[in-house]
């Protein structure tokens, strides 16, 4: 898969993403092959040092307002995490050691020590 084609129709591809199995198993095999007409539930997009971090959180939010119920913007060089979900607010970690999302990723842990 070389990534996803969102609702309003911007290709995007994550560095990370994962998809609900009954989402997934719902597309064709030629969807699965391009770039999936769905929305991932769960997106991270890790910073570099090129990136713009304005462009990356519009980025961020568009995954949000497409139907994505979970979003990591990790930023390497502020040591800083922003967690999205829909209708809420942003939420910044300074440092965390791991990240973890219950709700979203059941018993998903990532350990961030060796990134900063």
């Amino acid at each position: 898969m070389k990534g996803f084609k969102l609702p309003n129709g911007a290709e995007r591809s994550p560095d990370a993403s994962w998809v609900k199995m009954e989402r997934w198993n719902a597309l064709s095999e030629a969807e699965k092959e391009r770039f999936a007409p769905l929305c991932p539930d769960f997106v991270i997009e890790l910073m570099s040092p090129s990136d713009s971090l304005e462009k990356t959180r519009t980025k961020m939010r568009e995954y949000m307002e497409n139907g994505a119920r979970l979003g990591w913007l990790i930023n390497r060089g502020q040591q800083q995490v922003e967690i999205y979900h829909p209708n809420r607010e942003v939420e910044i970690l300074q440092s965390p050691k791991s990240l973890s999302r219950e709700d979203v990723l059941p018993g998903f842990v990532l350990d961030l020590v060796e990134i900063w």
